[in-house]
């Protein structure tokens, strides 16, 4: 094992300072009793109970929280068909162009994908809200649900689906009580993934949201363009606590479960 040098050490406190360091600015800054933001004038939790008054964003994080809902159910139902699909379906016609269209959605700017949404709910007649977003939403984060989900089906042990059809199982049956229990947390994990992305997503949700539904990053931007406010901070707070959270939970799920699957491979490796 290589140890740290001088270099390494300064190059790596450097990188962190410069991605979180502005967070920590902001986090601080939201327990301040100032209306200055930039300007401390003691600790205080005010702004946050002028949060909590604010009707405005209260209504923006509503629509938020329940399109991320919906579009990270959506995400996770179709991402982990999809999932199985390219692991087990094997070789089938259409397979590249298949695969190409799921995961299409990672590598594509988000500026063209809300563009081309945008496009198509114009082209067929459906107006702008919380559906569209849904949709939008739905369809860049359900290639992230197959990622996590088919690294799973990889690594997973047929013999046990083998077993189940052996003993009366139908296809779907042996899916429904032998494979999705054992790749859950990979699948919890691809929902909390959806979630934060959805969560936090501003250029496609500004292409496809409507005048009956704004999102809070909209709000944000929207309130940031006439200055920062205390509230702003507490509110931006907030959302790094929840998007924090959320990584770290689907963290923690994802190596519990290798840890898991480790264990049963010795176990079975014993007998």
């Amino acid at each position: 094992m290589r140890k740290l040098t001088w270099f390494n050490t300064t190059a790596l406190t450097l990188g962190f300072a410069f991605l979180y360091l502005p967070m920590v600015i902001l986090v601080v800054y939201s327990f301040n009793a100032s209306k200055l933001v930039t300007v401390w004038g003691g600790f205080s939790t005010r702004w946050y109970g002028e949060l909590m008054r604010n009707e405005a964003f209260l209504d923006a994080a509503w629509v938020t929280v329940k399109v991320a809902v919906m579009s990270s159910t959506l995400a996770t139902i179709l991402g982990t068909m999809a999932a199985y699909v390219l692991v087990r379906a094997g070789r089938f016609a259409g397979r590249t162009l298949f695969s190409g269209m799921i995961y299409a959605p990672l590598v594509m700017p988000e500026v063209i994908t809300g563009l081309s949404l945008l496009l198509l709910f114009i082209g067929i007649g459906m107006d702008r809200g919380v559906m569209t977003i849904v949709l939008a939403h739905t369809t860049f984060a359900m290639c992230y649900v197959s990622v996590v989900v088919s690294s799973r089906l990889v690594s997973f042990d047929r013999s046990l689906e083998e077993a189940a059809l052996d003993l009366g199982c139908t296809p779907f049956e042996a899916f429904r009580l032998v494979t999705l229990p054992i790749i859950a947390p990979a699948v919890i994990s691809g929902w909390l993934l959806a979630f934060t992305l959805s969560l936090d997503d501003l250029v496609i949700a500004s292409f496809t949201a409507g005048p009956s539904a704004t999102t809070l990053p909209i709000k944000i931007f929207s309130a940031v363009r006439l200055g920062v406010s205390p509230e702003i901070n507490a509110l931006s707070t907030i959302m790094i606590g929840i998007v924090t959270v959320g990584v770290i939970s689907a963290s923690l799920i994802s190596k519990r479960s290798m840890l898991r699957q480790s264990a049963e491979e010795r176990a079975a490796d014993r007998t």
